[in-house]
Parts: C-alpha cells; structure tokens; sequence
C-alpha cells in the first residue's frame, strides 16, 4: 500500500540563503482512518523551514494520527503528506512518540538511546566510528546532559528523558522532528529548558512539530499553532488563532471556561 507521502529534492539537505525555505512539509487534504473510525478529517497546512509549531488539541483530537501519517508510520486514507528538500527520509525525519508507547523496561543508557540516532549511517552491524561517538556527544551536550552519558533512562526525569529523545533527534540530523506529548508528565521549569533547545534547532532552520493538550504560555513557546480536533480548527500565530470560538471547538464548554481563565490571567500577568 502506498503512504501517499512525497518526496522532493528541490533543495539539499542543509540548504543555505533563499533555498533554505524550500524545505518543509505540506499536508493537503489528509484523511485518516483507525480502527474503523475516522481520526482526521480533510487536515490541510503546510510549515516552512525555521519553524516551532504546536499542534494543539485535546486528547483523542486526533495528533498522533497526525503525526503518523507526516511519519509514514500510518496510512493515509486519502489526501497527501509531501516533505519538501529532503534527500533522505530515512534520517531527515525524527518522531518521538508518546511517553506511554515507549518500552522503559528495556535497560539502555542514555548514550545508548542516542547513538540509535545514528543507526542509518551506522547501519546495525558496523561499531559506531569517531564521528558517530562525536554526534553523540555534541546532541547530549546540546541538551546539558553529556554528564549523565553512563544514566540509565529509567532512572531519569520525565523532563531529562525528553531531552534525551531530542538529542536522538539531534545525533540523527533530523530536519523535521515531531515530539508527540513532550510535556506530558514534565514540570513547566523543565518544559522551559525544552522549549530553549527547541527554539535554538528552528533557528538552525529545523521543522519542530510539538504537540501537546496543554495550554501554558502557549504564545510565548510556539511561532505558529495548529489547532485540531479531528479537523482543522485553526493554524496560524497564537494570538490570531486563539479565538473564544477556536477554544470552544477544541475543549467545549468547560474548555472555553477553563481557557478564558487562562487567556484572562495571561494578558494580564
């Protein structure tokens, strides 16, 4: 079955100057289907190179679906994903998914989850060489944890172990990465410190799609917003998409209760 994603090498991977902004993802007209029911609907927007977007909704509004069909990783039923000046989709694109999918029984270092960044170019059978081992410092030092190399993930923060999907994300060059519930289960001090390496990457000229329920300083975290709940209810800057009307598609009643609140003490603080 095909996925319907596309490919164009329009642009090089690292491209410079103008080119740089022929990167990115367009998604147009995308529906998806799990389980027999109908998790996206006719979804449409496209993001450009130096971009940190959130993708807001609130639980089962369909950003997994989302994010696995961009991914490749689920069919899409109709519509189309295309990733624009990309040479290798392999290692161009990095997803981290939610916290509950991921098996931490598994007993690996942090060192060890971050050289899985580099599986493409080492391939499983060969010894990561110098310049693998040097990735993997660089993405764990970008992230301030270089000192906890030798830590087991199971022993780490929520916040930490985040970082540590990030700096995979890193140690693989990804130019797009989508982090699917970053937040969850993290306090807002170390949401903060996430925040600030995801600022740094989109001013690299990377694509970060972060998706998340929760509506803390969202206009100060995020470029641009996607709202969506099961559709598209609203993409573009914070301050433009967060209408009374948006908020009550998204969370309903007592959604538009709680995020008038929120928005009120916001302004105001």
């Amino acid at each position: 079955m095909t996925n319907n994603i596309a490919q164009s090498e329009a642009a090089p991977l690292n491209a410079v100057g103008d080119r740089l902004f022929e990167a990115g993802i367009s998604v147009e007209d995308v529906t998806v289907v799990r389980g027999g029911h109908t998790a996206l609907t006719d979804v449409t927007f496209s993001v450009g190179a130096g971009t940190l977007l959130g993708v807001l909704g609130p639980n089962g509004a369909g950003k997994s679906s989302l994010f696995g069909a961009i991914a490749g990783t689920l069919p899409i039923a109709k519509g189309n994903v295309t990733l624009h000046g990309l040479a290798a989709l392999s290692s161009a694109l990095a997803y981290v998914p939610q916290r509950d999918s991921i098996n931490w029984v598994f007993p690996a270092t942090v060192v060890d989850v971050v050289m899985m960044g580099r599986n493409w170019n080492v391939g499983w059978l060969r010894q990561p060489g110098k310049e693998d081992r040097d990735m993997v410092q660089f993405s764990l030092e970008r992230v301030n944890l270089w000192e906890h190399r030798n830590d087991l993930v199971t022993e780490l923060s929520g916040g930490q172990r985040q970082r540590v999907f990030i700096a995979r994300a890193l140690a693989q060059e990804a130019t797009i990465i989508l982090l699917d519930e970053a937040f969850s289960g993290v306090d807002v001090g170390a949401q903060e410190g996430i925040v600030e390496v995801l600022r740094s990457l989109r001013d690299e000229g990377k694509i970060v799609l972060l998706a998340t329920h929760d509506l803390t300083n969202l206009a100060e975290r995020f470029d641009r917003v996607l709202c969506i709940n099961h559709h598209v209810c609203a993409y573009g800057p914070p301050d433009e998409a967060f209408t009374p009307e948006v908020l009550e598609e998204l969370y309903g009643s007592h959604g538009i209760e709680f995020a008038a609140d929120h928005f009120r003490h916001h302004h105001h603080a």
